[in-house]
């Protein structure tokens, strides 16, 4: 073959490798099969071997050496690779976001984006090409990893761009999946070997192994957050930047967020937590840093952090135990979930015989079992979770795979999967059990707060067809109560009285209520407070609704369809006959005065006369605004018995503070 024509056939076949291994690592848009991918490594190897003189470093082929090194070289970081300062408070987390923009000396634009349990490092590449690798050593100096960072597949050993920055140094995370380690483990089992304990022990290790093969058995990733020193780079702000090094081949950390305030960023953690369970990588925080670059450099950093972002934390904890069995139960909008019956075992000082499975896709893809050996974790606030299975304890008369039920099992109409989700759902809106999550929801106090309504109360109610929508729970009489178990004159008079003072709730509430996917109490408020009325709502297209602040495509579909289903129409059209005040916020936001307009209050300690909502409420009812931390913006605070670190901060600041008759003094005649 022409030698010439050679040379081109082998760069074009490495681009087209590199054009795949972005589409598979990065945008996890595979367009072609692992074997089709494997002919063409094996193409271009026969290639190079046949054409010694025409194999380059960043070749695909060339990922894994063929030798070990004698030694890691300890080199020195061009730009320090500083700690994060963290919290485990949420209340922390809005308090720092205020004292920066305090310090900026306006509002900021912030990002949230996962903090991966792996092992940080910092890639280098000049004129595109990958000159070094280092781990974060002392944050001054770091291991040369090079070696081993070229086995891993994330990486591109070439960027994909013709225009490369002439020096681009980007930093992330080494980790290793759940499931790769499971993998590991048998193979450590097959070997008469002991299995590794955790993904970040075996990320730390195999790091920094000399022997580059070993390291490249273990199917290292990586994902990318920041950068060291640059020349070059286009991007002025933190999500461009991720949009810049994922046009290169860089695989950008997933489901980074922006918010224009931190109160925006301490909810989107909230919802970000929710999920967390079901990655397939070990996750122990979050971290949230302001997106620009200007405002960056504008606070600096201190001699071991910078100022500019912080890691909202929670502790983790682990245990192994065994699963007994496998059963599912249906949510309030269909959504059927697997749950996991355990073996009891210890965990974070409390016992935990049951656990999140999530869905159905995650059985599968874990290979989770009854009978297994398996790790369940519980993080922060969420509820205790399978991580993984010991498949090498794995016994050979284990059952079968679990197979997920195709009918609703309790009303056994067919289920469906979401269209592009992982959920299957039963989609039978009057459900047994569907009917009685509804209802129960409908009573919480976040929703139509209707004192007296208990689970086993719900129970009894759709069991005697009493209850089967939220319209029949203000048809009830104290009649029919009385009929009921552990239901006596006094109670169930109580309890009509209930159901009939909630009907002044609210919009808010009563979105909240209604359950539609997607819409919680924030969201519910947000719509509530830009429509302002029912009928406002029930107008707007789905273009209007994503068009209102942190609503959003998704939800605006959902709420849209609900409002405009038969189901919707003919549920909110019961309620507003039934008499429910939803054109207009009565007593969640009703003005009662304007006294507090333009004043912010943070409300800590024990309270005699209030709760914490009740006084809330009372402050936005007067025109205030209620907050969660003391800053230098905050005009009062009212503390009650044991009131802690936030009064003593309040002091420091020079914030007046109140107690609960204070509070009323300053009301007046209003409260």
């Amino acid at each position: 073959m022409d030698p010439n024509n050679i040379e081109k056939k082998i760069e074009e076949l490495r681009r087209e490798i590199r054009r795949h291994d972005r589409k598979y690592y990065v945008e996890a848009a595979a367009e072609i099969s692992d074997l089709e991918y494997d002919r063409l490594l094996q193409q271009l190897t026969q290639w190079e071997q046949e054409n010694p003189g025409l194999v380059s470093p960043d070749s695909p082929t060339q990922r894994v050496g063929d030798s070990a090194v004698p030694y890691l070289d300890q080199v020195e970081h061009t730009v320090p690779m500083l700690s994060i300062d963290n919290t485990y408070s949420l209340e922390e987390l809005v308090e720092f976001g205020q004292k920066t923009e305090d310090a900026l000396g306006g509002p900021a634009e912030w990002v949230v984006e996962l903090k991966i349990d792996g092992v940080a490092a910092t890639l280098i590449y000049e004129d595109g090409l990958l000159v070094r690798a280092l781990t974060r050593g002392n944050g001054r100096v770091g291991d040369d990893i090079t070696h081993n960072i070229r086995t891993v597949a994330d990486v591109p050993l070439r960027l994909s761009t013709d225009s490369p920055p002439a020096r681009l140094e980007v930093r992330g995370e080494i980790y290793m999946t759940n499931q790769e380690l499971v993998q590991l483990n048998e193979r450590q089992e097959q070997a008469d070997q002991p299995p590794f304990m955790n993904t970040r022990n075996v990320t730390a290790g195999s790091i920094r192994l000399l022997d580059p093969r070993i390291c490249a058995s273990r199917n290292l990733r990586l994902f990318c957050h920041g950068t060291g020193y640059c020349e070059g780079l286009r991007s002025n702000n933190h999500l461009d930047f991720l949009k810049e090094i994922g046009s290169y081949g860089l695989p950008p950390t997933p489901d980074v967020k922006g918010a224009n305030s931190i109160e925006k960023t301490a909810v989107y953690c909230e919802q970000l937590i929710e999920w967390v369970p079901e990655l397939d990588f070990e996750v122990d925080g979050l971290v949230i840093k302001l997106n620009r670059f200007d405002q960056r450099e504008q606070l600096g950093s201190r001699s071991k952090s910078p100022r500019w972002l912080i890691a909202y934390k929670w502790e983790k904890y682990e245990a192994v135990t065994q699963l007994n069995s496998i059963e599912v139960q249906v949510g309030k909008t269909g959504a059927v979930t697997p749950v996991a019956n355990l073996e009891p075992v210890e965990l974070a000082g409390t016992i935990v015989s049951r656990a999140s499975l999530h869905n159905a896709d995650e059985i599968a893809r874990k290979d989770i079992r009854v009978g297994d050996t398996v790790v369940v974790e519980k993080a922060g606030k969420i509820i205790p979770h399978i991580v993984r299975v010991e498949k090498h304890e794995r016994k050979t008369d284990a059952l079968p795979q679990y197979e997920f039920p195709v009918d609703c099992p309790e009303c056994g109409n067919a289920l469906v999967k979401d269209e592009g989700g992982v959920y299957i759902r039963c989609t039978n809106l009057q459900c047994p059990a569907q009917v009685k999550e509804r209802i129960r929801y409908f009573a919480t106090r976040n929703a139509m707060d209707i004192e007296g309504l208990g689970d086993k109360l719900v129970d009894q109610l759709v069991a005697h067809s009493l209850v089967g929508q939220y319209g029949d729970l203000y048809r009830l009489t104290a009649e029919q109560l009385m009929a009921l178990e552990r239901m006596g004159k006094k109670s169930s008079e109580n309890l009509v009285q209930a159901i009939e003072s909630s009907k002044s709730r609210g919009l808010a509430r009563l979105l909240n209520g209604l359950s539609i996917r997607h819409v919680g109490i924030t969201v519910a408020r947000v719509l509530a407070e830009h429509f302002g009325n029912l009928k406002e709502l029930r107008k707007a297209s789905k273009k209007e609704l994503a068009e209102v602040d942190e609503v959003g495509e998704i939800i605006a579909v959902s709420v849209y369809d609900y409002l405009q289903s038969d189901f919707g129409r003919e549920t909110v059209d019961d309620l507003v006959a039934l008499g429910l005040k939803v054109d207009q916020e009565t007593s969640e936001t009703e003005s009662l005065g304007d006294q507090l307009r333009g004043k912010t209050f943070v409300v800590t300690g024990t309270l005699s006369h209030y709760t914490r909502d009740e006084i809330k409420q009372l402050i936005l009812q007067h025109g205030g605004k209620p907050s969660s931390s003391i800053s230098g913006k905050t005009d009062y605070l009212i503390a009650g018995e044991k009131a802690g670190s936030k009064k003593a901060k309040a002091e420091s600041l020079g914030v007046a503070i109140l107690d609960e008759q204070g509070f009323h003094d300053l009301l007046g005649d209003h409260q």
